[in-house]
């Protein structure tokens, strides 16, 4: 079941992705990255107020950390964006996958814990092959300090999703920390607004307008379903179901904007739907026999 949430996740963080594609014609990205944060609160505050969840935190400082990791993870994206091919901001963003492959078998090596994970691993490592080849990335020689933060980008989600893990083994509802996160967003949103002012209202067009409210709540839904699957699965298999994303994302541009996937585009897919559908099927029959810690 938490497959299908990651799954989920990835569609929400897909589709709010062509409402970013249209609005950004008409708005800035700090201008972006504030509307998506403050209907995201507004959204959230009030699913809270419906589920009778309290605002109020017993660790108010996990989520001030996870809300810095995200919104620099967020920054360093849009940063790898604007200075890199947009096929190589996003592979290097995607790594975020194998950085949690990393993270989770490495702290187990280091803290002396045999670590089974290793077929997981693979299928992980295989999905981002599988972007590479859809995306086929370039860097050039003076792109090299914007490549160092679009890597940092992937460092900081993969950090953000393990953040959520902790918040969620400590038993914060999924609701409470989309909230959090969103009000980070917004903050941050807010600073780039001020520095850089608000688009007059006659130079965005209504296309852009009507995408506001939508992105927001996609974020706000694609969040909770990737809380909810970082909170309660598997750690390495929903860091590999993060990669449908990109599958998503391809069916867009070829329906909805009209470009074209290469062959190798359609074989880098192929490996992405098959790691994720392998890792599942790995995870369910290696189930009953995982530590509670390897979640």
């Amino acid at each position: 079941m938490q497959a299908l949430w990651m799954v989920l996740a990835a569609f929400f963080f897909a589709t709010m992705a062509v409402g970013i594609k249209v609005a950004a014609a008409s708005y800035s990205l700090p201008e972006l990255v504030f509307y998506r944060g403050i209907v995201s609160v507004i959204f959230m505050a009030l699913v809270l107020r419906a589920r009778r969840t309290p605002l109020a935190t017993p660790v108010p400082m996990m989520h001030a950390w996870r809300a810095v990791i995200g919104v620099f993870s967020l920054a360093a994206w849009f940063y790898a964006i604007a200075h890199l091919p947009l096929a190589t901001a996003m592979t290097l963003n995607y790594m975020s996958g194998v950085w949690v492959a990393a993270f989770v078998v490495g702290g187990a090596l280091l803290y002396g814990k045999s670590s089974r994970q290793g077929s997981l691993m693979a299928t992980v490592l295989a999905s981002f092959a599988g972007v590479v080849m859809m995306l086929r990335p370039t860097l050039d020689q003076n792109q090299l300090f914007a490549g160092l933060v679009g890597l940092l980008s992937g460092m900081g989600a993969a950090m953000a999703y393990l953040q959520v893990t902790a918040l969620g083994k400590a038993g914060e509802p999924e609701g409470r920390t989309v909230f959090y996160f969103a009000l980070g967003t917004a903050l941050a949103g807010l600073v780039g607004v001020v520095w850089d002012g608000f688009t007059p209202w006659d130079r965005v067009s209504w296309q852009a307008a009507a995408w506001v409210i939508p992105i927001g709540v996609l974020a706000s839904l694609g969040q909770w379903c990737m809380t909810r699957a970082f909170s309660r699965g598997a750690t390495l298999l929903v860091a590999n179901l993060q990669y449908a994303g990109i599958v998503f994302a391809a069916f867009y541009s070829l329906f909805l904007f009209g470009d074209r996937i290469t062959l190798l585009g359609w074989a880098g897919m192929a490996l992405i739907v098959t790691s994720g559908i392998a890792g599942t099927v790995l995870r369910t029959r290696a189930l009953p026999n995982t530590p509670a810690e390897e979640h």
